[in-house]
């Protein structure tokens, strides 16, 4: 695999899950929404906030699943060629499959975190 290749995809885990940290952060400023502010009778959550936290949590899951798709494409073809000429490391390979799954995983993670947050 290609240097330029390898840098891709490193940004293509990377940018999803800074971009999902930040807006999470950010959101962590306000008050938590209807369960406990209607409690103490306090108003609820900004309509704008809501808006920004759906599109944050449906950001970090799209593009961590992205991410994700295209790790597992780089890994999955290099995986079926290694296995093709040495079938005992099938293991191995599906291991690092695995890992690269684990990227939409963490994005999925955050969006329930960002969820939780708002309501």
């Amino acid at each position: 695999m290609s240097t330029r290749r390898i840098r891709f995809l490193a940004a293509a885990v990377a940018v999803p899950a800074v971009v999902a940290s930040v807006i999470y952060l950010a959101l962590g400023v306000f008050p938590p929404a209807a369960g406990a502010a209607a409690a103490e009778g306090a108003p609820l959550i900004d309509p704008g906030v809501l808006r920004w936290g759906y599109l944050a949590a449906a950001l970090a899951t799209g593009l961590s699943a992205l991410g994700a798709g295209l790790a597992v494409a780089g890994v999955g073809a290099a995986a079926i060629g290694a296995v093709a000429e040495k079938p005992e490391i099938f293991g191995r390979a599906l291991v690092f499959v695995g890992l690269a799954e684990g990227i939409a995983i963490y994005g999925l993670i955050i969006s329930i975190m960002i969820l939780n947050r708002l309501v």
